[in-house]
């Protein structure tokens, strides 16, 4: 840029300034010496449009800074905002990874565990309405019955696939079912993962009882689960039975811990289901 029209236009604007200071002292005398107003308005539409000229060119560089610092200040909050979200999709990401991950290796140790989750069978929805204990049973009965197809040998399971019982007879709107806990309840189960096979015998406590006929060195442990072995053909295979307390008693579900239950229209004739 050329030196010699900088320094032209600062000249000018000295001189402007310098005009507006005198016209600008030259009002206030007239107000306070000679308060004429013809020549008050005169002035006035002269000094004033000058002085608010020069003061918006004094403030410019005030008012440009301000500006500038308001826009640094949203850009920096625009910047902390966008590492907060940054930092949140991280963490929303890994949490997903993190469920992914834990999925899989639920899938895997379900598929390790042959636990069946879902049946893809035909099966009954039922309320249980009465439930007997007394003298070493463990019964109850279910409001649906032969006009539902219900018979039988029929398999009972509750809501998350765990094994709740046998239907042992039914009438027209309802059925009888024998539970786990049942004195007479003598089923065929294996270990879950493993070749390892035994017999679950009711006693009419909360706890039936296993003995292993297969391996007779495998020592249970608490936790082991325990599911449908199928080499009957009574019951069909793979459905979670109980759990291990110890290396006899296991913790199966009871009946007055049901109160809607699923019937699985088993035929152990073919064993196949309906």
């Amino acid at each position: 840029m050329n030196p010699k029209k900088i320094s032209s236009r600062l000249h000018t604007i000295i001189k402007s300034a310098i005009v507006a200071v005198i016209l600008l002292f030259i009002f206030i005398y007239i107000v306070v010496a000679k308060p004429d107003y013809r020549i008050m308005n005169g002035v006035a539409h002269i000094a004033m449009p000058l002085a608010n000229g020069v003061g918006d060119l004094v403030t410019w560089p005030v008012r440009a800074g301000g500006k500038i610092i308001k826009r640094v200040h949203d850009i920096y909050n625009l910047e902390q905002e966008n590492e907060e979200l940054r930092a949140r999709l991280d963490q929303a990401l890994a949490d997903k990874n993190n469920c992914d991950i834990a999925l899989i290796e639920n899938q895997e140790l379900q598929r390790q565990l042959d636990i069946v989750h879902e049946n893809p069978y035909a099966s009954v929805v039922a309320d249980v309405v009465f439930d007997n204990s007394a003298l070493n049973h463990g019964t109850f009965l279910v409001n649906r019955g032969s006009r539902d197809g219900i018979k039988a040998g029929m398999v009972v399971i509750s809501f998350d696939n765990t094994l709740a019982g046998i239907v042992i007879d039914s009438g027209a709107n309802f059925a009888r079912v024998r539970s786990l806990i049942d004195s007479n309840t003598n089923i065929a189960v294996r270990v879950a993962g493993s070749e390892v096979y035994g017999f679950l015998a009711g006693n009419g406590s909360n706890t039936p009882t296993i003995g292993f006929f297969s391996d007779h060195k495998f020592q249970a442990d608490a936790g082991v689960k325990l599911v449908t072995s199928g080499i009957s053909g009574v019951l069909p295979p793979d459905i979670f039975v109980g759990t291990m307390k110890n290396d006899s008693d296991v913790d199966v579900i009871t009946p007055r811990e049901l109160s809607r239950v699923m019937v699985l229209k088993f035929n152990s004739e073919n064993d196949t289901y309906r």
